[in-house]
């Protein structure tokens, strides 16, 4: 499948959607990238699709999210916790989207 350049869409944005793309298969992730990079445009693109800005998720909303598109859903949420794309809320119970 190819991915359209929406308007105002950069190059750069465009050629990323592609490269994100290319890591899933029948809509689910093949396997976490290992090039920090390439994780990195994963992550942003799993925190944008998968969870809304400014809504808490408990622990089990933010895992059954991402177990819809890899097993290994526990690697994902550190990922994304270390990346700054999940942050655990103060008193610890909850995750908020980041960034």
């Amino acid at each position: 499948m190819r991915c359209a350049r929406l308007p105002g869409m950069s190059e750069q944005a465009t050629s990323s959607a592609r490269s994100v793309h290319a890591l899933f298969s029948q809509g689910r992730l093949t396997a976490i990238p290992r090039r920090p990079a390439r994780r990195e445009q994963l992550l942003t693109h799993l925190a944008e699709t998968l969870f809304e800005q400014g809504r808490d998720y408990t622990e089990r909303e933010v895992n059954d999210a991402l177990r819809t598109v890899h097993d290994d859903c526990a690697a994902l949420r550190r990922y994304l916790v270390v990346a700054g794309l999940l942050t655990r809320t103060k008193d610890g119970g909850s995750y908020r989207r980041g960034r």
